[in-house]
């Protein structure tokens, strides 16, 4: 795990089911490996955030699946992995059940270009731009 991780974040995921966590792991290796200076942080007292120049997702277990909140409505998804949150103003979603697989290159991209949005400003501002 790179610097930037944070103990309330590895509180998280430690207290889930262990499918839970090892989706959850994968996905954190995911958005460390999309961008190194990508950060951990702790929003809304316990939900695990990951930021650079802004929000870039989130975590959250519910009791079936993993959400990974995507915080850019504008990205685009050629792989179709976006199954959540479309027509959504702020952002949308990927839910992964127990034993999907994640489709490494393809969430990879979409961090990478939430990323290089929120480095130009944040898509708020290239929308208007």
């Amino acid at each position: 795990m790179t610097l930037r991780a944070h103990a309330g974040v590895d509180s998280y995921l430690d207290g889930l089911p262990g499918w839970q966590r090892d989706i959850c792991r994968e996905l954190r290796e995911i958005i460390h490996d999309a961008d190194p200076e990508i950060e951990e942080t702790i929003k809304r007292t316990v939900q695990p955030y990951f930021v650079l120049q802004g929000n870039v997702c989130a975590l959250l277990a519910t009791k079936d699946h993993i959400n990974l909140f995507l915080y850019d409505p504008t990205v685009p998804d050629p792989a179709g992995i976006i199954n959540q949150g479309h027509g959504n103003a702020t952002g949308r979603a990927i839910q992964i059940y127990r034993d999907d697989p994640i489709d490494r290159p393809a969430l990879t991209e979409l961090l990478r270009a939430i990323v290089a949005n929120n480095r130009a400003g944040g898509w708020r501002r290239l929308q208007k731009g």
